[in-house]
């Protein structure tokens, strides 16, 4: 029987935590009375810089419940790097690590099918949505466009997967090995290689509290993702510069041929038109080489991703 962890990352999440915690230990001791999960399998919950009660809920139920841990960073260091805390955490103890949302929007029921996908030998086993429904009409058509946008810029992801995953210690050894801090978990992972499968899984909604993911955050999100895993918009811009430098060679000889058949006219408007759109282009080509030189910038620092404050084991 593997020893199993499951990693829960919080932030400002009193309000879902009672639930959540209810529910995910009533769920472990059913594993391990059915024999999927060693005794040893614990539930650790990590504390994202929290600035309400999270943390001393994350306390009161270690002091309660044997099977749950928990770690404080020391600060809001983000979704990614609180969950890399926790699953660099899991790989000292357990066989396998399974990484879910606080909101209980993760079915957990789903975690018998993570098991069984593990004992067939995959290394790595992918929670997907079959449905979002609990989605936004705007949120499921934002969310396919990411998806697609990345696939086109060659990223390896799986469409209509978010952080509910398994991954085996192999697994969990090799992500330990990637140093970038510009993190995007969705991408790393399948380039670890191991053999993976896919559980599907109907989406829920949100037992209490806001979501931590709004329209900027997940704007931000995306463009981390895209500038992490894929140079292809540089190539773009390179071949944008060309497009845009022939159609000047023509504008040129027209200019020319205008000028010395003597029927060149001032047009205000299209000199205007032109500058206005040569300049956003330019501005917005500088602002992508900026997020590229942003992340050169601070993977060259190489600051810790994240710091351990408090730990309870």
């Amino acid at each position: 029987m593997p020893t199993v962890y499951t990693v829960v990352p919080c932030y400002n999440e009193e309000e879902v935590l009672p639930k959540t915690n209810g529910k995910l230990v009533e769920k472990l001791n059913q594993l391990i009375n059915d024999g999927r999960a060693d005794k040893k399998s614990r539930i650790l919950y990590v504390d994202d810089g929290s600035t309400d009660k999270t943390w001393e809920l994350i306390t009161g139920f270690h002091k309660e419940f044997d099977c749950v841990i928990g770690i404080k960073l020391a600060k809001n260091a983000g979704h990614q790097n609180a969950l890399l805390a926790g699953l660099m955490k899991a790989r000292e103890f357990a066989d396998c690590a399974i990484s879910l949302d606080a909101d209980l929007q993760d079915d957990i029921e789903a975690l018998d099918r993570f098991l069984e996908r593990y004992s067939e030998g995959c290394e790595v086993v992918y929670g997907v949505r079959s449905k979002r429904d609990a989605d936004t009409f705007f949120k499921r058509f934002t969310a396919l466009c990411f998806y697609r946008l990345m696939r086109r810029l060659g990223v390896d992801i799986v469409h209509n997967h978010a952080d509910y995953r398994l991954m085996g210690k192999n697994a969990l050894n090799a992500l330990s090995d990637f140093k970038e801090v510009n993190l995007f978990l969705r991408g790393i992972v399948p380039l670890i290689g191991y053999k993976s499968g896919v559980v599907y899984y109907e989406r829920k909604e949100r037992a209490a509290g806001q979501t931590k993911y709004p329209l900027k955050k997940m704007l931000g999100f995306a463009i981390d993702g895209i500038t992490s895993f894929s140079v292809r918009p540089l190539k773009i811009i390179s071949n944008l510069g060309v497009i845009i430098s022939v159609l000047s060679v023509f504008g040129l000889l027209y200019a020319l041929i205008s000028y010395f058949s003597g029927s060149a006219v001032p047009g205000w408007t299209a000199i205007v038109a032109s500058i206005w759109l040569l300049g956003g282009i330019q501005l917005l080509c500088i602002g992508v080489v900026g997020e590229y030189i942003g992340k050169i910038y601070g993977e060259v620092k190489a600051r810790p991703r994240y710091i351990i404050e408090k730990s309870l084991d």
